[in-house]
């Protein structure tokens, strides 16, 4: 538009005509106010009663290129200190596609693997964006059948109300918040408000939070613990963690002397540490993850005076990682953390024959979640054997209805929900630098 000059006496264009052309650049302007960038409708990763994120229109599926070749992919994170557990995660996932020679159905059908990265460099750690574009990528790749994903909760959050209207099923490893499949576990409206086809399209293979939470609380008290401060991350995860473990924790008649959302991005606790330290507690309780700041609060609480054998700190599985015992150093020696299974190397039967199978294959002992990722793909593979053709639907029932699997994690099933039966958890402790299983916990 060319600039309107005006002179003392009169304006090139008459007063009504200016009115005039001013209006419609201002309807014009709230028109495209009105459409709001997709990226925009993306719920924080720190909020547990954020919305979930679907686009304005449902991606479509494109055609599949080859009807005869179908397509997992992955959504973890890749970049970050998350990677140690990712890459086990695809290991994983790989050790089934090269035991089925990458076929199906007797070879009728053709399986392709790509791995999607969640995360992002300047994140460090899973990002929003990312991961609904992630979703929608998976969503108009006609070849894609199944996700295995996410390695966060929050993320998770995220995809599930993309991938289900396309009928695409998210088999996760590692998600445990409550919330995603359990009514009356999580905040109102969850977990119907994720599912807008009123159909069940996520499922996983470990046990929810509400189970590790309360194992946790057990633990504490065996351990002797009588009085506990509680922190979290404020994501989904880790907020839903403390929030279990304390309500068991008060249950048990343990006393809770405080209770605190860190600042993820902090450069140190001190502050907070001394705090905490006058109030007298035996045990710090984190419900967070490595890359949340989990081995500089371990850091800190040793650096103002709080030794291992004064305070013990417990976490969940979000720190039961190698990246936590490299942020920690030295600090993280006598550091518990729950997992919502037991570890690679006290798997028995199929699942160490599976261990042995990947030390042998990758020449590194798995991490916690490897075992998770292969179970994840192997129920996957299972339903196209099933189905036998590109068919979402199908193969999303298929994978729900899985029943008496004898797997690498022993023989379970997803209920209703998509939960897993199993509920077998562990207790371990960072010793030499490394973590060792303690104990089987139980959650009730």
């Amino acid at each position: 538009m060319k600039n309107i000059k005006t002179s003392g006496k009169k304006s090139a264009i008459p007063r009504q005509g200016l009115q005039k052309v001013l209006l419609a650049l201002g309807m014009v302007s709230l028109c495209l106010s009105c459409k709001s960038p997709q990226g925009n409708n993306t719920a924080s990763p720190n909020s547990s009663t954020a919305s979930p994120t679907t686009s304005a229109s449902p991606v479509v599926a494109n055609k599949p290129a080859d009807p005869n070749t179908v397509k997992i992919v992955s959504s973890l994170p890749m970049t970050g200190s998350s990677i140690g557990q990712s890459q086990a995660i695809v290991n994983g996932i790989k050790q089934v596609l090269d035991e089925a020679n990458s076929k199906a159905c007797e070879g009728k059908i053709t399986l392709q693997f790509e791995s999607y990265d969640d995360a992002t460099a300047a994140a460090g750690k899973w990002e929003p964006a990312q991961v609904t574009s992630n979703a929608n990528k998976a969503v108009a790749d006609g070849n894609v059948v199944a996700v295995v994903g996410h390695f966060n909760s929050g993320a998770a959050k995220l995809s599930i109300p993309i991938l289900n209207p396309a009928n695409l099923v998210m088999v996760s490893p590692a998600n445990t918040y409550p919330g995603l499949t359990k009514p009356g576990k999580g905040e109102p409206g969850e977990p119907d408000k994720y599912y807008p086809n009123k159909q069940r399209n996520y499922t996983r293979v470990v046990p929810a939070d509400d189970l590790q939470g309360s194992a946790g609380a057990n633990w504490a008290k065996t351990l002797g613990v009588q009085k506990v401060f509680i922190l979290d991350d404020q994501e989904l995860y880790g907020k839903g963690l403390a929030d279990v473990f304390e309500a068991k924790a008060k249950e048990l008649g343990l006393q809770v002397v405080g209770r605190e959302g860190i600042d993820s991005k902090a450069s140190d606790y001190k502050a907070l540490m001394t705090k905490i330290k006058d109030l007298g507690p035996d045990l710090i309780y984190f419900g967070g993850i490595t890359q949340n700041n989990g081995g500089q609060l371990v850091k800190d609480m040793r650096n103002v005076g709080m030794t291992a054998e004064q305070v013990k700190f417990m976490g969940p599985d979000g720190i039961y990682e190698k990246a936590f015992i490299d942020a920690a150093g030295k600090d993280g020696e006598g550091v518990y953390a729950t997992f919502g299974g037991v570890p690679a190397n006290q798997l028995q039967g199929v699942g160490q024959t599976w261990y042995e199978s990947y030390k042998k294959k990758f020449n590194s002992e798995p991490e916690a979640y490897a075992a998770y990722g292969y179970e994840s793909a192997k129920v996957i593979v299972n339903a196209i054997n099933k189905v036998c053709k590109n068919d979402r639907a199908a193969i999303r029932d298929a994978v729900l209805g899985t029943k008496d699997y004898n797997g690498v994690l022993g023989t379970w099933s997803f209920d209703t929900n998509g939960d897993t039966t199993l509920t077998t958890l562990s207790g371990n402790v960072v010793k030499n630098g490394k973590w060792e299983f303690v104990e089987v916990l139980k959650a009730n």
